[in-house]
């Protein structure tokens, strides 16, 4: 049962060979047998999932369908669960019980999905490895002694040691693409505003989204499908029909104009990663694509631009967190000043300081003008970038990450050569373009993603091009050893 698709579990439950119930119950008694290996999960809600299970097969009992109805999940622990914890992965937030469901998880919960538990996380989203939770790094099921990457880290690892089929994720600045390349899974960032944000607590506002992780292009759009949609609960949620994702998986990619840019293939990249991209190119135009090289000039400065916008937005939403209403609070206080120092040193990690350190400088009296609104022209510069190169393709391809996953530590003195690893992913964010990973290959036994871009609330056509390619490669359906 654990090695079953989402699409082959919803087929499974409707021609009932088993019931939900049947399947939580292997899912919760897997995660409790391996995750001690992994560390993916914060919290399992099994009490929840088999009320969940229970009520998804008396649905399906009384003629009810769809794809969700009774499908286990688990949800990254940013995204707030009625009664259940949510810490965002910090100390700050360990005893913190949100007291409403997130639109996100109200939406897939209404569709009768199973919530098997919260998956770790870097703290507060600020991380590419998943090493800055509170509660402990999480490890790559395809070498335990390499990170699954961040900040997504929990659910890419939950999912690609198939513990579960999927899970929710977001994405800041590459963390739902990078932990999937990392994990030989496929991830999706959608276009910014088509995920409601509500309920899912903000690192960098005007850079988060929520979005699936799954093993295929196929499941990615169920859940998407679930997750998406306007939301007037959240300003920044854009009022835009939802396709019928999984509709438009079968199309044909002949004539489908691809951009490859040149910026792309720099000294940074890894060669044998860059050789995969180039088969990717290959077996697409065995499809029927036409290639075309690109250029996006502004690409270079994208990196220093997202990390003084995303520490920013970082230092402003962070600043509630000060021991007064609810999370972290620091003993006996001699004063209220006191109270907000020691509450936020005790609560907040080294990567968030740091962060919180850096965006408040950005933004203080002498300094904003050189550098947060500088780097918010250097946004608009990379978002005309592709604006213009979406005039000529219908996609961009290119490597998720410039290297594979690395081993757990050997980047922590040096925080920079972890934010490099963001090089190809941040510029999305910086747009609000939607961009999806997808298994490419295997470099030294870890693998490697290809990332596919398109224009805005194109999500249906990353999701056609990523099945094509799944239809016709293997790389996908790879298993770690000994999971």
């Amino acid at each position: 049962m654990h090695q079953m698709t989402l699409a082959e579990i919803a087929r499974g439950l409707a021609d009932k060979k088993f019931s939900s119930e049947e399947l939580t119950k292997v899912l919760l008694a897997r995660i409790t047998q391996l995750d001690p290996q992994l560390n993916s999960f914060i919290s399992l809600t099994q009490e929840l999932a088999l009320e969940q299970a229970k009520a998804a097969d008396a649905r399906r009992a009384n003629g009810e369908s769809g794809a969700l109805l009774g499908a286990p999940i688990a949800h990254k622990d940013l995204f707030c669960t009625l009664g259940i914890r949510t810490s965002c992965g910090s100390k700050m937030l360990d005893n913190f019980k949100a007291p409403y469901d997130a639109t996100v998880v109200a939406k897939l919960a209404a569709a009768g999905a199973v919530t098997l538990g919260k998956t770790n996380m870097d703290e507060f989203a600020m991380g590419s490895a998943n090493e800055s939770s509170w509660y402990g790094a999480v490890k790559n099921p395809w070498n335990l002694e390499h990170v699954p990457g961040g900040s997504s880290g929990g659910s890419a690892a939950a999912v690609a040691a198939r513990l579960l089929p999927a899970a929710t994720a977001t994405d800041t600045g590459g963390s739902i693409r990078q932990p999937a390349a990392f994990t030989n899974l496929t991830g999706l960032k959608p276009t910014y505003g088509r995920v409601s944000r509500w309920g899912m607590i903000a690192y960098a506002s005007s850079l988060d989204q929520g979005g699936p992780l799954a093993r295929t292009a196929e499941d990615c759009a169920i859940l998407l499908q679930g997750m998406a949609g306007f939301d007037q609960n959240d300003s920044t949620s854009i009022d835009e029909p939802v396709p019928d994702y999984s509709a438009s998986l079968g199309d044909s990619l002949q004539g489908l104009r691809i951009g490859v840019p040149k910026e792309y293939f720099s000294a940074g990249l890894d060669p044998r990663i860059a050789e995969l991209i180039q088969n990717s190119i290959k077996e697409l135009q065995k499809l029927g694509a036409v290639i075309k090289e690109i250029s996006l000039p502004n690409m270079q400065h994208a990196i220093p631009a997202y990390y003084v916008i995303a520490p920013a937005e970082a230092s402003s939403n962070l600043s509630r967190f000060d021991g007064v209403r609810f999370g972290h609070r620091c003993e006996n206080p001699e004063n209220l000043i006191d109270l907000y120092k020691r509450s936020r040193g005790e609560g907040f990690g080294t990567e968030v300081q740091r962060r919180i350190m850096v965006g408040a400088y950005a933004l203080s009296a002498g300094y904003y003008d050189a550098y947060y609104l500088k780097a918010q022209k250097i946004r608009r510069l990379v978002k005309n970038d592709f604006m213009a190169a979406f005039n000529e393709v219908d996609i961009i391809l290119g490597p998720t990450t410039p290297n594979p996953a690395w081993k757990l530590g050997a980047k922590n003195s040096d925080p920079v050569a972890a934010y490099l690893e963001d090089v190809y992913t941040i510029t999305a964010n910086l747009a609000g373009l939607p961009g999806l990973s997808m298994p490419a290959g295997f470099v030294d036994g870890l693998p490697v993603g290809v990332q596919l871009l398109a224009p805005y609330f194109q999500e249906g056509r990353l999701l056609n091009v990523a099945h094509q390619y799944q239809l016709h490669t293997d790389w996908h359906t790879r298993t770690p050893l000994g999971f």
